[in-house]
């Protein structure tokens, strides 16, 4: 039996008495993550509480398009979707309210990974993969986010484009770390490094390090661990197989983190079951069903990663746990502007 630690066993009696140990009436959300896994989820609490789920599901541009378009006659009451920069940038325009205060979620979610409109619910971390083959440990020692700008990696580097959310965190991150103009010269010298122009997904980049395209890339960490499950396909299994991973900064602040959040709608019809369902998603039970189906870290203690996590990629890393994933949606424009005058594709 897997054990479970106090600090999980609290915020499990929090939940017991929450809101939606009375539930009643339905919750809308609308999803941009694409887990068959989280749809099983919600079916578990509804067996739990009584309370509908409604799913509408989508692209983040397009969900949120609709709702800023139905405005105050939208029926959304939670926005779910991945990286805390959508998140943030979705509150900025004004969608989002408070009331994700509750003691359970207080208890459960670090400070850093929360605010009171929108709140993490599961981890995961951006990092380095690299060919065993061709990076030796010496190269790779001490190494930061900050070091992929190195010459030493010149012709060695792949990335995905700069319009995408993870790097536009990662690169917002960089930037209440060590500024703008830091940041910007930074972005100059990845460039310099790239392997070829950035192009494909997270997987993508693993699997030019794999086919010798690239020594190193830089992937979410649940990505490794997709590809080695073999729900992929057999190619990309052995291709996750050829190549190691690596926490960048850990002799600093700690790997960047980021997460999948759940945000409350402003107007949410169903405010109270929202707040429930989100509450529930805290929970060592809802947390386990994440991290062994869609391989992130768990957001509460006590509740193990997936083997192929802790097996592939490691267990004990430090986290930045200082950086708010906050900043990411303060940060977003202009860490898009310092990758575009970098010549960042």
């Amino acid at each position: 039996m897997k054990k479970i630690s106090i600090s999980a066993l609290i915020v499990s009696l929090f939940l017991s008495t929450s809101l939606f140990a009375d539930g009643h009436g339905e919750v809308n959300i609308f999803n941009a993550r694409h887990y068959k896994a989280d749809a099983e989820l919600y079916d578990k609490f509804t067996a739990k509480t009584g309370i509908k789920v409604n799913l509408i599901n989508g692209k983040s541009g397009a969900l949120e398009k609709r709702m800023i378009e139905e405005g105050s006659d939208s029926k959304a009451d939670l926005y779910i979707t991945a990286d805390a920069g959508r998140c943030g940038a979705f509150d900025a325009k004004g969608m989002l309210q408070g009331g994700l205060t509750s003691a359970a979620i207080k208890s459960a979610v670090p400070k850093n990974f929360r605010t009171n409109k929108w709140v993490g619910i599961a981890k995961r971390a951006r990092i380095i993969y690299y060919s065993p083959e061709r990076v030796t440990g010496a190269e790779l020692s001490g190494m930061t986010y900050e070091g992929l700008a190195d010459p030493k990696w010149k012709g060695r580097l792949v990335i995905r484009k700069s319009s995408n959310i993870y790097n536009k965190s990662l690169v917002a991150s960089l930037i209440a770390n060590n500024g703008k103009k830091a940041t910007a010269e930074w972005a100059k010298g990845v460039v310099a490094n790239m392997a070829r122009p950035s192009e494909g997904n997270d997987r993508a980049q693993i699997m030019a390090v794999a086919a010798g395209e690239a020594d190193i890339a830089v992937a979410n960490t649940y990505y490794l661990a997709l590809m080695l499950s073999g729900k992929k396909g057999a190619e990309q299994q052995e291709a996750a197989k050829k190549v190691k991973a690596f926490f960048p900064n850990q002799d600093g602040r700690g790997t960047h983190m980021n997460i999948s959040c759940a945000a409350l709608v402003k107007g949410a019809p169903n405010k109270a079951n929202a707040i429930a369902l989100v509450e529930y998603l805290l929970t060592p039970e809802a947390q386990e069903h994440f991290t062994n189906n869609t391989f992130e870290f768990p957001m509460i203690g006590g509740v193990s990663p997936s083997p192929l996590v802790v097996n592939n990629l490691g267990l004990d890393f430090k986290q930045d746990l200082t950086t708010k994933v906050s900043t990411y949606g303060k940060n977003q424009a202009a860490a898009l502007e310092v990758m575009t005058a970098a010549g960042w594709k």
